[in-house]
């Protein structure tokens, strides 16, 4: 066990089992020794992620759904109640329905718009105003974006418009919480093999296609991402905010596939 993160607490929102992006971050940075927290959404999800919390030594879950105020502020309440800070949280939280992500994006619904952006988007914007009164002493904000928030990727639809939504959020609230010491950041991962990404039509193709063509010839691992996440979330990122980190192998600087792949 290392401690940079020693003696520092943090809500993880958004593991659903232990392929989880949330999930790679949390053993990341309980390695370090910080002290977590786990939000679940309903009694299926509580039971998936009870003994994974548990492995890092962690008793402390709480439920909330994010499109409800009264759930957000007492899960809050709680991490209020019982640690008084936090010194740094997880956002790894986003929907919309698979049946939208086929097809072309002018046929979105209208619901389901309003519905992919309050959940993927605004509950970031909902959770860091929470999290900042317990954040006096300065903390870090980490949420989970894609590249095709920027560039238009197959089967990504709506969910392009989400995420290009959530990495300007993040922007506006490093901004609005900078003076109090709080550094707001997205990871931004290349397709990864989790129960989110399963859900994009094409899923295996496209971490196929990236994984041939990306200049590490490689997608990214759940360990790279977390420890992404400690340094963004220890001391050593002190400096950074507001910034969207790509952690993907490098394919998100190609123009075109590799040559052999043409």
């Amino acid at each position: 066990m290392g401690d940079l993160l020693k003696g520092k607490r943090g809500l993880v929102m958004g593991v659903a089992n232990d392929r989880s992006i949330a999930w790679g971050i949390a053993k990341a940075v309980a390695t370090e020794g910080a002290e977590l927290a786990f939000s679940y959404q309903g009694e299926a999800f509580g039971k998936r992620v009870e003994p994974l919390a548990a492995s890092v030594g962690s008793d402390f879950l709480v439920d909330v759904d994010v499109t409800d105020d009264a759930s957000l502020d007492a899960a809050f309440g709680a991490i209020g109640q019982r640690w008084g800070k936090l010194d740094f949280l997880v956002h790894a939280v986003a929907f919309s329905n698979k049946d939208e992500l086929t097809g072309r994006f002018m046929n979105t619904s209208r619901a389901n718009f309003k519905r992919s952006l309050e959940i993927s988007c605004y509950s970031l914007i909902e959770v860091a105003r929470r999290a900042h009164p317990l954040m006096a002493e300065g903390g870090s904000i980490i949420t989970l974006t894609y590249g095709g928030s920027n560039r238009v990727t197959p089967f990504y639809n709506v969910m392009g418009v989400a995420k290009a939504a959530l990495e300007s959020s993040v922007r506006y609230l490093a901004n609005d919480l900078g003076p109090d010491g709080i550094r707001v950041n997205a990871i931004s991962p290349g397709p990864m093999k989790t129960l989110a990404g399963a859900a994009i039509g094409g899923a295996r193709r496209t971490f196929r296609h990236t994984e041939a063509n990306a200049p590490l010839r490689a997608n990214a691992t759940l360990e790279a991402i977390g420890g992404t996440a400690v340094w963004l979330m220890s001391d050593w990122g002190a400096c950074t905010t507001g910034e969207i980190v790509t952690v993907d192998g490098g394919y998100h600087v190609l123009g075109m596939p590799q040559s052999e792949n043409l």
